[in-house]
């Protein structure tokens, strides 16, 4: 099962009647778990404060990650990470055609 971030997750919890527009509710996210950045008494008392404020910066900080992926798959896909988009016409049979930087590297026989 895909492991999803904590951002992701409490947005998809505020989608929840729309699981399809969970991207929006991303800043919604964020605010929610900025609230938390600082401990109450309870928890400062249970564990670190320092630690537990760098948690949530972490979580804070991966919201950038999230509303910068695509909501929609580009035409030509993407290359095998996700990270980036294929024009259509980038795609051919030949599997390592995207991986070339430079026409002059490879002379087709």
């Amino acid at each position: 099962m895909e492991q999803r971030t904590l951002l992701e997750r409490l947005a998809r919890h505020l989608a929840a009647g729309n699981p399809d527009d969970w991207r929006d509710r991303v800043e919604q996210a964020a605010g929610l778990i900025a609230i938390m950045k600082d401990p109450d008494d309870a928890m400062a008392e249970a564990g670190d404060g320092q630690v537990w404020r760098a948690m949530i910066d972490a979580a804070l900080r991966q919201r950038w990650s999230i509303a910068a992926a695509p909501a929609v798959e580009p035409p030509g896909g993407t290359d095998e990470e996700g990270e980036i988009p294929l024009a259509p016409d980038s795609v051919t049979g030949n599997r390592a055609d995207w991986v070339h930087l430079h026409d002059r590297q490879e002379k087709p026989k």
